[in-house]
């Protein structure tokens, strides 16, 4: 906007300029600039030291940071420094208002000061019919364009009141958004009604496109509904285009998608909604919001793999081949996609089965997974169920919702490309729910061979056959798994590695994948069988062998780092020299000899991360009650109580002094203290330790053990039997105590592993002290319901009678 005329002012000769880009600053203007360029601040403060004047000068390029005078127009605006502000950021705001036009003539010996020549206003020219005329002219057309462009009502005030065309031309030109050149053009124009001229040229322009501008809105709006008002910007684009006699495609896209379905191999149900869409998308706007769904509707169809099917590949001898060649041992799992290729040989029309692949972490459920639909010839997707906990993310959301899509399962189909992929569902048992649904709910159509043929996502809301597609699941833990979901499942175990097999693990496939992935040759590194068997004893603690890989990677990175730094020797990877990659063995004190101790036991636990040793202790001290500590569960708690009861129960029959429990508080407490644990199978552990530190009799550290014990001394069967077995032979365990009813899993064990321990039946307390105990003859049975009274000796076996 403009002010009053300033009242006159004796220029210097020369003055501080500052640039200006995409902007013009003309006579008789105020305006705020915010000032960030150092020269530009320093002219601020060089005209405010002296008499407030400087010289604003418009660049002729925007994008120069620092022009030179050569950069800038000749031709600029004298304006004085009415204010400063320093803001937080440190730039200046400061209040400027253009006095008269000057030139640039020349840098003077000052920095930042230039030379100039004011130019005269000629104003006082005589006056002309036709420059009242224009004068009148542009004076009304700023009247019209008031309103088109949202203008301030004091700028009609200030045109109304000026009557000289040099300062009218100005002062409209300062209002309007116009072309560097284009004002700087007006501003060097000396002559007033040449001026003014050019101005009311510029004006007419802007009200053409103003009104042009207006007359499109007005008739989008007139073709809008109320229910599409939020197609506004839609319709203006469209008015335009037709303005521009641009032709409408709508009705091309119809036929693209005519053609699209005709060439689409789908089922009859999926092409007669096809077409049913292709039809009501060409009596629909084209813009219009649901326009845009039966597109996406339409797209997702005509992709999906209604009857597109890859061939399976049924050379049961390249299968194993490839098996075997991408994962060691795990042959009951080989064993039944055998099976499974061997009854599609037979049978063409067979469903493909639903696998669950349960087992701790690192074993090779999902790589598993891979080698099955590459031995298959099959297409493989991975779909990750972890933390997935609404219903929309496997059956898809209802078309009515904004950014609406199917559910994973038709994703994946659209993603494999034929309608029998192997599709694995990865972590399966950790899916949850909330207020949105239960995943694991939907996912019992997709898992029920007698519903998937027909299975109805959300979104397509039309059946899609799911019986030709090889389900996988994966789980580190069944019983996180619902009922329902996991009885549509076949279950198939897998089992930690043993060392051995770690060790052939680590020499066929870790060790030259980690060489190969950092960057190094085969014959640049060697490894040693010991130092592999050194690197799974002492580095890893684990079922898998995704940690021991981590390993390997930690010393291919030291060859590596060697490599880039010049040395070409080959690196050989021995046991003396397997702790200078690595450190220190922080898993070695679990393979030192055992050591008989009273009242400390080797039990056995399964958790979702194979089998572990559980060592129990017990101590006792003057008071009474049971104290258990190490975040023990409650199953694992009433264990605890339970045999305590059995052998005070028992040492009652003994005429031993040291088993009297009456006056003594019973501390058991299974380290570490830092992780939870649970269940029923430290049982027998617990009250073998109760029993030794009762009597002072000391454990056997070579035996561990496993099993839940009753009130009455009996020992009942436990799960994970392998598992256990793997720990105990990890931690140099040669003797295992297991119930009788689990001797039937260990004939599941390899022999080789068999081989290696001595499994110890046993169906009653009295035998797994027989076994465990050190100096212990043996117990004789003379009554069901009590434990044997001892012979003289206090350690000695003692019968059931009184």
């Amino acid at each position: 906007m403009t002010t009053d005329t300033p009242s006159k002012l004796d220029f210097p000769s020369d003055l501080p300029v500052i640039s200006l880009r995409e902007l013009v600053v003309f006579p008789y203007m105020a305006l705020p600039l915010i000032v960030a360029r150092e020269r530009s601040a320093a002219a601020v403060e060089d005209a405010l030291a002296r008499d407030g004047m400087i010289l604003l000068v418009a660049q002729r390029d925007s994008e120069v940071f620092d022009p030179s005078l050569d950069e800038l127009y000749t031709v600029g605006t004298v304006a004085t420094v009415t204010s400063r502000t320093t803001l937080p950021d440190g730039r200046l705001k400061v209040l400027v208002q253009g006095v008269a036009k000057a030139r640039m003539l020349a840098e003077t010996g000052t920095k930042g000061r230039v030379r100039i020549e004011e130019i005269p206003s000629d104003e006082g020219a005589e006056w002309t019919v036709e420059g009242e005329a224009l004068v009148r002219a542009v004076r009304g057309r700023v009247e019209q364009l008031l309103p088109l462009k949202n203008l301030p009502p004091e700028v009609l005030a200030v045109t109304t009141n000026i009557e000289k065309p040099g300062r009218l031309a100005d002062t409209v030109a300062s209002n309007l958004r116009l072309k560097v050149a284009e004002a700087q053009e007006v501003l060097e124009t000396a002559d007033p009604l040449a001026r003014l001229r050019k101005v009311d040229g510029l004006v007419r322009r802007e009200l053409e496109v103003t009104s042009m501008q207006a007359q499109i809105q007005t008739q989008a709006k007139q073709e809008m509904s109320r229910g599409e008002r939020e197609m506004f910007l839609r319709e203006q684009l469209r008015a335009i285009q037709n303005e521009l006699g641009e032709v409408d495609s709508g009705g091309n896209e119809i036929e693209e998608y005519r053609a699209k379905v005709s060439s689409a191999i789908m089922s009859p149900v999926s092409l007669e909604e096809a077409n049913r869409q292709v039809q009501r998308l060409s009596t629909m706007h084209p813009d219009g919001p649901e326009a845009q769904v039966v597109r996406n509707y339409l797209d997702w169809l005509v992709e999906l793999p209604w009857d597109r099917c890859s061939p399976d590949r049924l050379d049961l001898a390249h299968a194993r081949g490839i098996l075997d060649t991408d994962h060691a041992h795990l042959n009951k799992v080989k064993d039944r996609i055998l099976e499974f290729l061997s009854v599609r040989k037979l049978r063409e029309d067979s469903r493909g089965p639903i696998l669950c692949f349960a087992g701790p972490p690192g074993v090779g459920k999902t790589s598993l997974g891979r080698s099955i639909a590459r031995s298959m010839g099959r297409e493989f997707v991975r779909i990750s169920l972890g933390g997935v906990r609404d219903e929309a993310e496997i059956r898809g959301h209802r078309r009515t919702y904004v950014g609406a899509m199917p559910g994973r399962i038709i994703q994946a189909m659209k993603q494999a490309g034929t309608s029998n992929p192997v599709i694995m569902l990865d972590e399966i048992d950790k899916l949850s729910n909330d207020f949105r649904g239960d995943p694991a709910a939907a996912l019992l159509e997709v898992l029920d061979a007698e519903q998937n043929h027909d299975f109805s996502d959300h979104f397509l809301n039309i059946p899609f056959d799911l019986s030709r597609v090889l389900f996988i699941a994966t789980a580190n833990r069944l019983d996180m798994i619902p009922g329902p979901l996991r009885d549509r499942m076949e279950t198939v175990r897998l089992s930690g590695y043993s060392q051995e097999e770690k060790v052939e693990i680590a020499s066929r496939f870790l060790i030259p994948r980690q060489i190969v992935e950092h960057g190094l040759k085969l014959e640049q590194m060697s490894w040693s069988t010991g130092a592999i068997e050194d690197l799974v004893k002492g580095y890893t603690h684990e079922a898998g062998v995704r940690g021991l890989e981590r390993q390997v990677a930690g010393v291919c990175r030291k060859v590596a780092r060697k490599a880039a730094e010049g040395d070409t020797s080959k690196a050989s990877i021995t046991r003396p020299s397997l702790s200078r990659y690595l450190g220190s063995a922080p898993y070695a004190r679990e393979h030192e000899e055992p050591v008989d101790e009273v009242g400390v036991v080797k039990g056995l636990a399964w958790t979702e991360a194979g089998g572990e040793l559980l060592p129990v202790e017990v101590s006792l001290a003057s008071g009474s009650g049971l104290l258990l500590t190490g975040q023990m569960g409650d199953v694992m708690k009433e264990s605890g109580q339970t045999a305590l009861s059995f052998v005070r129960a028992a040492l009652r029959d003994l005429d031993a002094l040291q088993g009297d429990l009456s006056t003594s508080e019973v501390h058991i407490h299974v380290p570490d203290g830092a992780t939870p644990k649970d269940g029923p199978s430290a049982g027998v552990a617990i009250a073998t330790a109760i029993f030794s530190a009762a009597t002072g009799t000391a454990v056997r550290g070579d035996v561990a053990m496993t099993g839940e014990v009753t009130l009455r001394g009996k020992v009942l069967p436990v799960g994970g039997v392998r598992e256990k077995a793997l720990a105990a032979l990890r931690s140099g365990i040669t003797k295992v105590i297991l119930p009788s009813q689990c001797m039937s899993d260990v004939e599941a064990i390899p022999k080789d592993l068999r081989r290696k321990l001595t499994f110890v039946p046993v169906s009653d307390m009295s035998e797994v002290l027989d076994a465990a105990l050190c100096d212990h003859a043996g117990f004789k049975r003379s009554s069901p319901a009590r434990m044997p009274s001892p012979p003289p000796h206090a350690h000695a076996s003692f019968n059931r009678g009184r």
